[in-house]
Protein backbone atom coordinates (compact mmCIF):
# COMPACT_ATOMS: atom_id res chain seq x y z
CA UNK A 1 0.00 0.00 0.00
CA UNK A 2 1.11 3.52 -0.72
CA UNK A 3 -0.22 6.84 0.50
CA UNK A 4 -1.70 9.08 -2.19
CA UNK A 5 -3.75 12.27 -2.23
CA UNK A 6 -7.37 11.82 -3.26
CA UNK A 7 -10.34 14.16 -3.57
CA UNK A 8 -9.61 17.47 -1.88
CA UNK A 9 -6.00 16.19 -1.48
CA UNK A 10 -7.11 13.96 1.42
CA UNK A 11 -4.51 11.21 1.89
CA UNK A 12 -5.60 7.58 1.47
CA UNK A 13 -3.81 4.26 1.01
CA UNK A 14 -3.81 2.96 -2.55
CA UNK A 15 -3.65 -0.80 -3.00
CA UNK A 16 -1.11 -1.99 -5.58
CA UNK A 17 0.86 -5.04 -6.61
CA UNK A 18 4.56 -4.59 -5.96
CA UNK A 19 6.34 -4.77 -9.30
CA UNK A 20 9.79 -3.42 -8.40
CA UNK A 21 12.48 -4.23 -5.88
CA UNK A 22 13.81 -1.70 -3.39
CA UNK A 23 17.43 -2.12 -4.53
CA UNK A 24 19.70 0.82 -3.81
CA UNK A 25 23.12 1.97 -4.97
CA UNK A 26 26.16 2.36 -2.71
CA UNK A 27 24.94 5.84 -1.66
CA UNK A 28 21.54 4.52 -0.57
CA UNK A 29 19.62 5.90 -3.56
CA UNK A 30 17.08 3.73 -5.34
CA UNK A 31 18.40 2.26 -8.57
CA UNK A 32 16.69 3.40 -11.80
CA UNK A 33 13.30 1.78 -12.41
CA UNK A 34 14.49 -0.27 -15.37
CA UNK A 35 17.04 -1.94 -13.06
CA UNK A 36 14.53 -2.62 -10.26
CA UNK A 37 11.53 -3.97 -12.16
CA UNK A 38 10.97 -7.70 -11.81
CA UNK A 39 10.09 -10.05 -14.68
CA UNK A 40 6.59 -10.44 -13.28
CA UNK A 41 6.47 -6.67 -12.75
CA UNK A 42 7.30 -6.06 -16.40
CA UNK A 43 4.38 -8.27 -17.46
CA UNK A 44 1.81 -6.87 -15.03
CA UNK A 45 2.75 -3.30 -15.90
CA UNK A 46 2.63 -3.93 -19.64
CA UNK A 47 -0.97 -5.10 -19.35
CA UNK A 48 -1.90 -2.73 -16.47
CA UNK A 49 -2.67 -5.67 -14.20
CA UNK A 50 -0.89 -3.81 -11.41
CA UNK A 51 -3.87 -1.42 -11.27
CA UNK A 52 -6.50 -4.13 -10.60
CA UNK A 53 -6.15 -4.15 -6.78
CA UNK A 54 -7.27 -0.51 -6.89
CA UNK A 55 -10.79 -1.80 -7.57
CA UNK A 56 -10.88 -2.25 -3.77
CA UNK A 57 -10.10 1.47 -3.43
CA UNK A 58 -13.05 2.16 -5.77
CA UNK A 59 -15.34 0.00 -3.61
CA UNK A 60 -14.12 1.84 -0.49
CA UNK A 61 -14.92 5.18 -2.16
CA UNK A 62 -11.35 6.50 -2.15
CA UNK A 63 -11.08 6.26 -5.93
CA UNK A 64 -13.27 6.16 -9.02
CA UNK A 65 -12.80 4.03 -12.11
CA UNK A 66 -12.03 7.21 -14.06
CA UNK A 67 -10.24 10.32 -12.82
CA UNK A 68 -6.75 11.81 -12.59
CA UNK A 69 -4.19 9.22 -11.47
CA UNK A 70 -3.12 9.81 -7.87
CA UNK A 71 0.50 10.85 -7.45
CA UNK A 72 2.74 10.78 -4.39
CA UNK A 73 1.83 13.21 -1.57
CA UNK A 74 5.29 14.80 -1.62
CA UNK A 75 4.42 16.47 -4.94
CA UNK A 76 1.42 18.38 -3.55
CA UNK A 77 3.60 21.35 -2.61
CA UNK A 78 4.77 21.64 -6.23
CA UNK A 79 1.33 22.04 -7.80
CA UNK A 80 0.23 25.39 -9.15
CA UNK A 81 -3.31 26.40 -8.13
CA UNK A 82 -4.52 25.30 -11.58
CA UNK A 83 -2.79 21.90 -11.30
CA UNK A 84 -4.23 21.44 -7.80
CA UNK A 85 -7.68 21.41 -9.43
CA UNK A 86 -7.08 17.76 -10.32
CA UNK A 87 -8.03 17.06 -6.69
CA UNK A 88 -11.56 18.45 -7.15
CA UNK A 89 -12.61 14.91 -8.16
CA UNK A 90 -11.76 11.44 -6.90
CA UNK A 91 -8.63 9.98 -8.47
CA UNK A 92 -9.12 7.14 -10.91
CA UNK A 93 -7.65 3.85 -11.99
CA UNK A 94 -7.57 5.31 -15.50
CA UNK A 95 -7.99 8.83 -16.76
CA UNK A 96 -7.99 11.25 -19.67
CA UNK A 97 -4.21 11.68 -19.47
CA UNK A 98 -3.69 7.90 -19.49
CA UNK A 99 -5.67 7.39 -22.71
CA UNK A 100 -4.01 10.41 -24.34
CA UNK A 101 -0.36 9.56 -23.91
CA UNK A 102 0.11 7.99 -20.49
CA UNK A 103 3.88 7.74 -20.03
CA UNK A 104 4.71 9.41 -23.33
CA UNK A 105 3.63 12.93 -22.42
CA UNK A 106 5.19 15.63 -20.27
CA UNK A 107 4.07 16.48 -16.76
CA UNK A 108 2.60 19.74 -18.08
CA UNK A 109 0.56 17.91 -20.71
CA UNK A 110 -0.60 15.38 -18.13
CA UNK A 111 -1.76 18.09 -15.72
CA UNK A 112 -3.48 20.02 -18.52
CA UNK A 113 -5.36 16.85 -19.49
CA UNK A 114 -6.29 16.18 -15.85
CA UNK A 115 -7.72 19.68 -15.42
CA UNK A 116 -9.51 19.43 -18.77
CA UNK A 117 -11.14 16.24 -17.47
CA UNK A 118 -12.26 18.00 -14.26
CA UNK A 119 -13.85 20.76 -16.36
CA UNK A 120 -15.58 18.37 -18.80
CA UNK A 121 -16.52 15.45 -16.55
CA UNK A 122 -19.61 13.59 -17.73
CA UNK A 123 -20.82 10.01 -17.58
CA UNK A 124 -20.38 9.80 -21.36
CA UNK A 125 -16.76 10.95 -21.14
CA UNK A 126 -16.07 8.35 -18.44
CA UNK A 127 -17.52 5.61 -20.67
CA UNK A 128 -15.36 6.83 -23.58
CA UNK A 129 -12.25 6.75 -21.36
CA UNK A 130 -13.06 3.23 -20.15
CA UNK A 131 -13.40 1.96 -23.73
CA UNK A 132 -10.21 3.75 -24.79
CA UNK A 133 -8.41 2.22 -21.78
CA UNK A 134 -9.44 -1.32 -22.70
CA UNK A 135 -8.34 -0.75 -26.29
CA UNK A 136 -5.00 0.75 -25.24
CA UNK A 137 -4.29 -2.08 -22.78
CA UNK A 138 -5.11 -4.77 -25.33
CA UNK A 139 -2.74 -3.30 -27.92
CA UNK A 140 -0.13 -2.24 -25.34
CA UNK A 141 -0.35 1.42 -26.38
CA UNK A 142 1.71 3.89 -24.33
CA UNK A 143 2.76 1.28 -21.80
CA UNK A 144 6.23 1.57 -20.46
CA UNK A 145 7.60 -0.57 -17.70
CA UNK A 146 11.08 0.78 -17.18
CA UNK A 147 11.87 4.46 -16.83
CA UNK A 148 9.36 6.86 -18.28
CA UNK A 149 9.00 10.54 -18.97
CA UNK A 150 6.42 10.89 -16.22
CA UNK A 151 7.79 8.42 -13.76
CA UNK A 152 7.22 9.80 -10.28
CA UNK A 153 10.57 8.51 -9.00
CA UNK A 154 12.35 10.75 -11.49
CA UNK A 155 10.05 13.66 -10.77
CA UNK A 156 11.77 17.04 -10.70
CA UNK A 157 9.01 19.45 -11.56
CA UNK A 158 6.10 19.74 -13.92
CA UNK A 159 7.95 20.62 -17.11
Amino acid sequence: MQERPGKDAKIFKVIKFKSMTDEKDADGNLLPNDQRITKVGRFIRKYSIDELPQLLNVLKGDMALVGPRPLMPRYLKLYSPEQMRRHEVRPGITGWAQVNGRNNITWTEKFNLDVWYVDHLTFGLDIKILFMTVKNVLVGKDTQYGGSSTNSEGFNGFN
